[in-house]
């Protein structure tokens, strides 16, 4: 059988997932408390099977374009990867995305969640999906102010089609020598966050996950508490 990944993709995932478990050692977790969702935004489908059969069954797009395409052509997969919707969902895909994705990783609006809410019912099938906070303060980046989560958590509670899991939120873009210790604080405020508001929010909204950390953060977010990180150079350099 052709392996168009070779070794050098499995080579990764291993160095991937040990670093997974040494963060995990570091912060006094089980490696069993964080899932490695693999990002293939980069690659095309057969790279995408490649990383599934290699054992990483949690792949995310940021375009729900290449989701619907990729999630369609690895759909024969036994098991068939859980797709994650990473990038920011337009209302008017989200008929079709909400068929593919298991997790969004990107609500971000009340707009959105009222098409989802509706979209969902339409289709019989709760949405579940993190809410996207801005952690990093830039104002050319999505995801909620800090400030505004509270209410849009109540608001998600009155949706009986959305069911929030969690939030996500990704660091500033690292510069200088300090750049891990600046993601570990932002990731830090998340956590508190979502501490926080555990205590304020409806029974059927649930903040057990936090989306924290991708290629080269990850092991900060872990440190910090995340259950899921999003993973996508660091698995395929020298692959694709």
């Amino acid at each position: 059988m052709n392996d168009p990944a070779g070794p050098r993709l499995r080579a990764n995932l291993a160095a991937v997932l040990e670093r997974i478990a040494e963060a995990c050692r570091r912060a006094g977790r089980g490696p069993g408390d964080v899932r490695l969702v693999g990002v293939t935004k980069y690659v095309p489908a057969e790279l995408a099977a490649a990383l599934a059969a290699a054992g990483c069954h949690d792949l995310a797009e940021s375009r729900p374009q290449a989701l619907w395409e990729k999630a369609a052509a690895l759909a024969g997969l036994d098991p068939p990867p859980r797709w994650h919707l990473v990038g920011h969902l337009q209302r008017n895909k989200v008929r079709r995305t909400i068929g593919f994705v298991t997790l969004l990783h990107s609500l971000d609006s009340r707009r959105l969640l009222a098409a989802l809410d509706a979209e969902a019912a339409a289709a019989g099938r709760p949405c579940d999906a993190l809410v996207e906070v801005n952690i990093a303060g830039d104002p050319g980046r999505t995801g909620l102010p800090e400030a505004d989560v509270a209410g849009f958590l109540a608001a998600a509670a009155g949706c009986r089609n959305v069911r929030v899991r969690g939030l996500m939120g990704m660091a500033a873009a690292p510069t200088g020598a300090n750049a891990a210790d600046a993601a570990r604080r932002q990731f830090a405020r998340l956590r508190e966050l979502r501490d926080r508001l555990r205590g304020e929010v409806a029974p059927d909204v649930s903040l057990d996950e936090l989306s924290m950390g991708m290629s080269g953060d990850f092991a900060e977010g872990i440190l910090e508490g995340a259950t899921l990180v999003r993973v996508g150079s660091a698995l395929w350099e020298g692959v694709a």
